[in-house]
C-alpha cells in the first residue's frame, strides 16, 4: 500500500511523452500509463520467495521508470527496489520522506559519476550550478557532510537556503556569469542547463575528479532521432564534452537507475534531509494539480498522497 509518493520533473515531461523512444523499449510507455518512482508504504503482501519482507513492514524505496509507477494506491515490485525502514525513520513524515528516493538515489549517482565518494571529498571545493532545485540542495547538503567545500551557484533568493544546506560561497548568475568565475574545481556538477556544459567544464582544475551533469540531452536526442541516429548524435556530443575536460577527469551524463546503496545510505542519515525539506501535498485524485505545481517550478517538493 502505498502511503506517499512523489511528482517530479521527469513525471511532468512523461506525460507529455518525453522519452518514448527508450522507455518503450523498457516497456514503460505501455497505456494506461501509471508515473512515479519514490513511495512509501507498507507492505500488503508478498510472492514466493520472499522471505525478508512481511505483510505489514514498513518500507520505502524506488522503482524503475515503468508503465505501473507508484501514483498509485498499490504497487508491485521487485524486493531490490524497496527497503525496509529502520525504527528511527519511522518517526519521519511519509509526505517528507516519499520526496527523497529517486532524487537522493539520482545525486548519490552523480556524485559517483563526477568521481566524488564519501572517502574523498573531504577537503575538495565542489562547484553545484542549479544548487536550489530539488536535486542541487541534496548535493549540497550530501557534499557538506563529507566535507567538501561547497560552492553553489544559484539565483539572489536562494542564498540563505543554499548556505543552509552546507554551502561555504554562493554565486549569483545575475552578478556573476559562469564564463567570469575565476576558481578551479576538483568537480563540478550540472543540475541546471545543458546550455552552460560547456562553461563549467572550464572550471575544473587540471587535476581535477570530474563532472557530471544530469540536464543532458539523451532522452531528446533519441525521441527527435530516433534510436540509431540518436545514438550516434549522443556518442558525437558527450565525446565533443569530454574533449573539453582536463585530461583523466571522468566526464559523465547521470541518468536514475534504482541503488539499494543509496537506499541504505538514506536510511542511516535521512534525518539530515528532511530537516529542512519543504513540500506541498496533493490527494491522488488532484494529481493535475500537483503536475501544475511542478510545471510552474515552485519552490519545495510535490508529495502525492493516494490514501
Amino acid at each position: 500500500m502505498v502511503e506517499a509518493t512523489s511528482v517530479n520533473p521527469i513525471d511532468v515531461r512523461r506525460r507529455s511523452g518525453y522519452g518514448r523512444k527508450l522507455f518503450s523499449l523498457m516497456g514503460a510507455a505501455r497505456f494506461p500509463l501509471v508515473l512515479g518512482n519514490d513511495f512509501v508504504g507498507i507492505v500488503t503482501a508478498t510472492g514466493p520467495g520472499v522471505s525478508h519482507f512481511r505483510e505489514g513492514d514498513a518500507v520505502f524505496g524506488a522503482i524503475p521508470p515503468s508503465s505501473t509507477g507508484t501514483h498509485a494506491s498499490h504497487v508491485v515490485m521487485h524486493t531490490k527496489h524497496a527497503m525496509q525502514q529502520p525504527k528511527d525513520m519511522r518517526t519521519i513524515p511519509a509526505n517528507a520522506l516519499a520526496a527523497l528516493p529517486y532524487n537522493f538515489t539520482t545525486v548519490l549517482r552523480a556524485l559517483a559519476d563526477a568521481g566524488l565518494r564519501e572517502e574523498n571529498a573531504c577537503g575538495r571545493d565542489v562547484l553545484i550550478h542549479g544548487a536550489s532545485g530539488r536535486l542541487g540542495l541534496l548535493a549540497v547538503r550530501t557534499l557538506a557532510n563529507w566535507g567538501a567545500y561547497v560552492t553553489a551557484v544559484s539565483n539572489p533568493a536562494s542564498t540563505a537556503i543554499c548556505r543552509g544546506a552546507g554551502a561555504i560561497s554562493v554565486i549569483d548568475l545575475n552578478e556573476q556569469p559562469l564564463r567570469e568565475i575565476t576558481d578551479k574545481f576538483a568537480a563540478t556538477l550540472n543540475f541546471a542547463n545543458w546550455d552552460d556544459e560547456s562553461a563549467l567544464l572550464k572550471l575544473l582544475a587540471n587535476d581535477a575528479l570530474g563532472h557530471a551533469t544530469t540536464v543532458h540531452p539523451l532522452l531528446a536526442n533519441l525521441d527527435q532521432h530516433g534510436l540509431l541516429r540518436g545514438a550516434i548524435n549522443i556518442m558525437r556530443e558527450k565525446k565533443s564534452m569530454r574533449a573539453r575536460a582536463p585530461k583523466g577527469a571522468r566526464y559523465a551524463w547521470t541518468v536514475f537507475a534504482p541503488d539499494q546503496r543509496a537506499l541504505a545510505y538514506l536510511s542511516e542519515r535521512s534525518a539530515i534531509y528532511t530537516a529542512a525539506m519543504t513540500y506541498s501535498c496533493f490527494p491522488l485524485a488532484n494529481a493535475a494539480f500537483a503536475h501544475r505545481h511542478v510545471e510552474q517550478r515552485r519552490p519545495g517538493c510535490v508529495v502525492l498522497l493516494p490514501t
